[in-house]
């Protein structure tokens, strides 16, 4: 799913504008890490079903090393979107924001139970406040800018 909305955006982006924004690549990493995060965190639901059947996933492929692997992704993404905002020149309502999606993944991985199918559906769901958070900032950024 995520490769077919990703790559669209890029190749949009480029068709409406008339070039590639090079912001737009941290960017795109960023939302890459992203779905790592939260789809490595689904993953961990079910992965007793995961080795009935042979399916690969990254919650089988990180195990107990998931945490740690999780943070990484976390830096990448917030480095990412970080350096994005400021080459597209953001306000502070975007680097704030970014402080509040910082906090959001720090609880998140931090309180990770990967052994526990409640909190890591939990945890998941919660995804939607980080991109809402990194919306928000953009659309504050955006409104500051036209002051």
């Amino acid at each position: 799913y995520q490769r077919r909305v990703r790559g669209p955006v890029l190749m949009g982006w480029t068709s409406a504008i008339g070039y590639l924004d090079p912001c737009l690549i941290p960017m795109y990493i960023s939302g890459i890490c992203w779905t790592l995060i939260y789809d490595t965190i689904y993953a961990h639901q079910d992965k007793e079903d995961d080795i009935l059947i042979g399916v690969k996933s990254t919650a089988l492929l990180f195990n107990e090393k998931t945490k740690l692997w999780l943070g990484g992704f976390s830096v990448i993404s917030i480095a990412g979107f970080l350096m994005a905002g400021l080459m597209a020149n953001q306000s502070w309502p975007y680097f704030a924001a970014l402080t509040f999606a910082s906090a959001h993944l720090i609880w998140q991985v931090g309180t990770l139970n990967i052994h526990n199918s409640e909190d890591c559906l939990k945890k998941f769901v919660s995804n939607k406040w980080f991109g809402w958070i990194i919306l928000g900032g953009i659309i504050g950024s955006a409104c500051v800018n036209m002051l």
